[in-house]
């Protein structure tokens, strides 16, 4: 397609992507050698790799329905991955059918798998481009096609955070596709914690073992990756602990979650 032509990713097999290790860990079959090599360093440090990927999912899937709820019927996922269960179109035309979700990666294999999965979905795209050149995606024709960026939209940059060191400041990549956004839409973001919890400082090497990237951040640095943007309930949270929306929940207590339920926060915000 032509918009994609002016971003073209190096596709290399031999190298582990975000994406498709993750894909393996999962379980799927869209991967190659060097991404399950990638998956076997996470198993190495963390055994429950594959229930934090989950914790992440179920992160995405609080979200997207809580922002959905509030009546936001458009949404720009960056750095999506292959598609898998739970995916954020399906969550969010759960609660509006006519929801319209734009899919953002930099790997081309998830174009390729995602347009497969979304041909008879006219209120889905995914498109190729990077979080590191955020005007990419704002120009990008057919994010413009299907996102109106003069209404609320769902802002998602979820598992993401952790594969960008803070020298890099992604943060101000984020901020670019936020002031992009009107008064009214929603930023939710998920990152790897440090809370001095032993398997958080093992997610870590995993990470930097099998990607080079992988940094955990204390609550408070993962708080500044919203931008200033007050969040909902005031707070961020270990995913099983996190319901947005419902400041009165009963939550389990730090202590009675499962050492890889410490791995992974999550939030979100609204922009006034």
């Amino acid at each position: 397609m032509a918009d994609n032509d002016e971003y073209v990713p190096d596709f290399d097999i031999s190298r582990p992507t975000i994406a498709r290790v993750y894909d393996a860990i999962l379980g799927g079959k869209d991967n190659f050698a060097a991404d399950r090599e990638g998956r076997d360093a996470y198993v190495k440090y963390v055994p429950n790799a594959r229930d934090v990927a989950l914790d992440n999912r179920e992160g995405l899937r609080k979200g997207v329905e809580y922002i959905a709820k509030q009546g936001v019927d458009q949404f720009l996922d960056i750095g999506a991955g292959l598609p898998t269960m739970q995916n954020t179109h399906q969550i969010a035309q759960g609660v509006n059918p006519e929801a319209t979700v734009v899919y953002v990666d930099n790997d081309p294999i998830v174009l390729a798998h995602g347009r497969a999965l979304l041909a008879t979905n006219k209120s889905t795209t995914i498109v190729t481009a990077d979080l590191r050149d955020p005007e990419s995606i704002l120009n990008n024709e057919e994010v413009k096609a299907h996102i109106d960026f003069t209404r609320p939209i769902g802002l998602m940059v979820v598992g993401l955070h952790m594969h960008f060191h803070d020298d890099e400041q992604p943060d101000e990549w984020v901020r670019v596709l936020v002031d992009a956004c009107p008064s009214g839409s929603y930023l939710l973001i998920t990152d790897f914690v440090n809370t001095g919890e032993p398997l958080q400082k093992a997610i870590e090497q995993a990470g930097l073992e099998s990607l080079g990237n992988g940094w955990i951040r204390t609550p408070e640095r993962i708080k500044e990756h919203f931008l200033g943007l007050p969040l909902v309930d005031d707070k961020i949270d270990f995913i099983p602990r996190w319901f947005p929306g419902e400041p009165e929940k009963e939550v389990p207590a730090v202590e009675d979650i499962e050492p890889w339920h410490k791995i992974m926060m999550g939030g979100v915000a609204r922009k006034p």
